[in-house]
């Protein structure tokens, strides 16, 4: 039975903020604090917007896919059997956001919610999920990721914690945005990245993010899916990593044997940040508005904790139909100042 998404829409806030315009505020423009802006700019969600409310908006635009290759949206919602929220700046510490999306858009109740959490991987490990339940019960699932990322001033996430949600359909049948033909997951206790009960903002380990953490977990998912399915980096069209940067993405990209040209397409960091949950399908999002029918796709998410998701996606011939338009979003941006930074996150 093949398994894989129907659809999948998207969201980024309107307002971003310059690397450039944190490091001036903070006198970091002579000592290179603010990474050589490797990141140029980061998507900001205005005060009232949440990870509720973007990863509502990611579902509409994810239901006007469906419409527009001519699916109908009622019959879809009603077989519609799980509804999975994942996130890690969820709008209540106790209440799920699942239910209240589902509310939002219509959908009866005969349905199982739930919200996860994993740092950064927690949509991954909800389309897992998904996906198992797809395989069993022949029923759709809904799966969001969103984050309005936090971070502390003058700490180097502040140059990077961006905002921004997706959300797929998951299904069976014979024609999909993109097909699911294998997935695997990795994971240890590294605590690299965290924060307490109370506590406002995110702590982390620096440094130690990277070999032990990021990189032990994505190239080791990476690497043992493509093993187990006897298929080489060059049987790829794209690369997609979570993107706690810049730098990572890259290098780690070049660990598994891909090459810039199949990884740059999805490196979407640059321009929005770091969207934690969201960040890894967001640049899924970027590959697939590119993609061509039967090209092959390998995704790695990564979670702090820590975690990684692998998946080999092949894209389905109803692409052009159903691709998401992240360009769009992209394109329509204001850039804000500082000051109205910290107003948008409560912060002033």
């Amino acid at each position: 039975m093949k398994v894989g998404i129907l659809s999948l829409g998207v969201y980024i806030p309107r307002y971003r903020i310059k690397a450039y315009s944190i490091a001036k505020v903070w006198g970091k423009l002579q000592d290179g604090a603010a990474g050589q802006f490797e990141i140029e700019e980061k998507s900001v969600a205005c005060w009232d917007e949440d990870s509720m409310t973007m990863a509502l908006e990611a579902c509409r635009d994810c239901f006007a896919r469906l419409r527009s290759a001519g699916i109908k949206e009622d019959v879809l919602k009603k077989g519609i059997r799980r509804v999975f929220f994942g996130s890690e700046s969820p709008v209540y510490a106790v209440n799920p956001t699942s239910t209240i999306i589902a509310e939002f858009l219509g959908m009866e109740e005969n349905y199982l919610a739930y919200d996860t959490q994993f740092a950064c991987r927690a949509g991954t490990g909800a389309l897992i999920s998904g996906l198992d339940f797809v395989r069993k019960n022949q029923g759709y699932v809904l799966i969001t990721a969103s984050d309005k990322a936090q971070s502390s001033p003058q700490d180097v996430l502040e140059y990077s914690a961006g905002s921004g949600a997706v959300a797929l359909i998951a299904g069976t049948g014979k024609d999909f945005l993109f097909e699911v033909e294998d997935c695997y997951s990795i994971s240890s206790d590294t605590p690299d990245f965290w924060r307490t009960e109370g506590a406002r903002y995110p702590s982390h380990f620096g440094r130690f993010t990277g070999a032990p953490a990021y990189f032990r977990h994505v190239v080791s998912a990476g690497k043992t899916i493509m093993k187990k399915n006897n298929i080489s980096p060059s049987e790829f069209e794209f690369l997609v990593l979570h993107m706690p940067n810049l730098k990572f993405p890259l290098r780690a990209a070049k660990m598994l044997g891909f090459t810039k040209k199949q990884i740059e397409p999805s490196l979407l960091v640059r321009q929005i940040g770091n969207c934690y949950s969201a960040s890894a399908l967001l640049g899924l999002a970027s590959v697939l508005e590119k993609a061509k029918g039967g090209e092959r796709i390998l995704l790695v998410s990564y979670g702090s904790g820590a975690g990684s998701d692998a998946f080999i996606l092949k894209v389905g011939r109803r692409v052009k139909k159903l691709r998401p338009k992240i360009s769009d979003l992209l394109k329509r941006r204001k850039e804000i100042s500082y000051t109205k930074y910290l107003r948008f996150t409560h912060q002033l």
